[in-house]
């Protein structure tokens, strides 16, 4: 069985933004989409429950049992739980916004958490302070929810979604040493806003860039 870099992602809008940049970054590594939906609707309607923990769980196994030599889950929500899972199972799994974290963190000390679903928030926040504090780093996070912008992207209006977070973007950045964008979603919004005077960090690029070393190192 060949051995794929594995995506869990909670919506399929995902697929075509990584198989884009696995194309350009490393187009020889095989890759699958594993698709669930119902772990971010629950998540966001009760919580991240032992419920949704035990479904995250059974999907990292099976990714694994379905040949992947690394998971990347593409949901911040959710991150977490991946992450513990691939710990509990012994098996590479990776969280998009860590490696995102890590290069916000190094740039400031005043970072804001932005996000168009509150259940992002908190993860994302938590992840932040955790890297932080794994680099000595004394940091404040300040939370930036639009959720005015989420309901472009249930209705499928893209240009709508990210032109209404380019807008909150340049009302926060005079607040912030760095912004994190929360979801993987709001990446291509930093296009639209390229004026803003501190630097926006998103997760897709530097969280596939990690995928690929580690799955470099076990393939």
């Amino acid at each position: 069985m060949m051995k794929t870099l594995t995506f869990l992602h909670t919506s399929p809008v995902h697929i075509a933004t990584f198989d884009r940049l696995l194309a350009e970054m490393a187009p020889t590594i095989p890759a699958k989409h594993a698709v669930d939906e119902s772990l971010l609707r629950d998540a966001r309607a009760s919580g991240l429950t032992p419920d949704v923990a035990r479904r995250v769980e059974q999907a990292i196994l099976g990714a694994v049992a379905g040949g992947a030599a690394v998971v990347l889950c593409t949901c911040s929500t959710i991150g977490g739980c991946a992450e513990r899972a691939g710990e509990a199972a012994g098996h590479p799994v990776l969280r998009v916004d860590r490696a995102m974290a890590e290069r916000a963190v190094a740039a400031g000390g005043r970072i804001v958490v932005a996000a168009t679903l509150a259940s992002t928030i908190a993860p994302t926040r938590e992840l932040v302070l955790e890297v932080a504090g794994r680099a000595g780093r004394a940091i404040s996070v300040v939370e930036a929810l639009f959720e005015d912008a989420w309901a472009h992207f249930e209705r499928g209006d893209q240009a709508g979604y990210l032109q209404a977070i380019a807008a909150k973007l340049r009302d926060v950045a005079p607040s912030a040493d760095a912004i994190v964008l929360a979801q993987a979603s709001m990446a291509d919004a930093v296009a639209l806003c390229p004026d803003l005077p501190v630097p926006v960090f998103s997760s897709p690029r530097p969280g596939l860039e990690a995928a690929i070393r580690a799955y470099r190192s076990v393939v």
